[in-house]
């Protein structure tokens, strides 16, 4: 087979680019006769690309229902006492943590309890351990009934994003769910001054006035879900969950429940109903607190 010269292969370049035009053009004039979606062309790889998004949403839908349904096993009642400005941007400070902080979960992060509708406008955020998002699995639970890390990056990012956002922090931590015992409740607050940084500074990296609320939360009855070992601060067993949480950052306490299909013994939570109430903070103590030394700590 002879080669072709440049000029012929000029010619035969012009030729197909011709026949692709002209494909081009013919294909464009039936779309606008037959109408953008009936050309299989293009709504093919939409409905493809489409689909993840479909189950994504069939999936939240799903998990919405459950966790309704896992409210009303309790049950877990959230209490309005106040309005919410949607304009505004608002911080929760949950307490007590409990073994596994299920009031919280229920009241702020999926929906549960009708949080949307009590308070519309307001986007709820509940957070937790950075480190809970490097499992496998349970990250993508986390992050499908909308819960973000507990970092001050992540706080700030979130409360600065728009106005009605909001995020609930369990303050107390892993240290307070070892004080978790039924009909007894241990805060963890002197030292978790955090979070009340992060709602004075709200503002400032938003370079506006508009800082976030505190809004002070107890879960009542959160910590009669389980039964915990006795690990009194003279006990080894206390020692070694102390040590535990130096070394990991988290801590694993002892605890039994009720079982699946008898309220004996298991890992289900007893059905003890739980109230979840939170009142804004006085925004007189807000505004002079400034003039006060005590208080002056927070801002350092």
């Amino acid at each position: 087979m002879s080669k072709l010269t440049r000029s012929e292969s000029e010619m035969l370049r012009i030729e197909m680019d011709r026949k692709k035009h002209k494909m081009l053009s013919e294909r464009a004039n039936r779309l606008d006769e037959q109408g953008f979606p009936l050309d299989p062309y293009v709504w093919g790889p939409l409905v493809w690309l489409g689909l993840p998004f479909l189950f994504v949403g069939l999936f939240l839908l799903l998990w919405c229902l459950l966790f309704k349904w896992f409210a009303k096993y309790f049950p877990v009642t959230l209490h309005k006492t106040a309005e919410l400005d949607p304009s505004r941007r608002y911080l929760f400070g949950y307490h007590p943590h409990g073994i596994f902080g299920l009031g919280a979960v229920n009241a702020f992060a999926a929906d549960g309890c009708g949080f949307s509708k009590l308070f519309p406008g307001i986007t709820s955020h509940l957070l937790t351990l950075h480190s809970n998002f490097h499992i496998p699995f349970y990250r993508d639970f986390l992050m499908a009934v909308g819960c973000a890390s507990v970092s001050r990056k992540s706080c700030l990012n979130i409360l600065n994003a728009k106005p009605g956002n909001s995020i609930t922090i369990v303050v107390g931590g892993a240290q307070e769910s070892l004080a978790a015992h039924a009909g007894y409740m241990g805060l963890t607050l002197k030292a978790r001054l955090g979070f009340v940084k992060v709602a004075l500074r709200t503002g400032y990296v938003a370079n506006t006035d508009d800082r976030a609320d505190l809004v002070p939360v107890i879960g009542f009855c959160e910590n009669d879900m389980f039964d915990q070992a006795d690990n009194k601060r003279d006990t080894w067993l206390y020692g070694v969950q102390q040590q535990m949480k130096r070394m990991l950052g988290f801590t694993t306490p002892i605890f039994i429940g009720r079982g699946f299909m008898h309220p004996y013994y298991g890992w289900m939570p007893y059905r003890v109903p739980i109230h979840v109430v939170g009142a804004l903070w006085d925004e007189y103590k807000d505004k002079y607190a400034p003039y006060r030394i005590g208080e002056m700590r927070l801002l350092h």
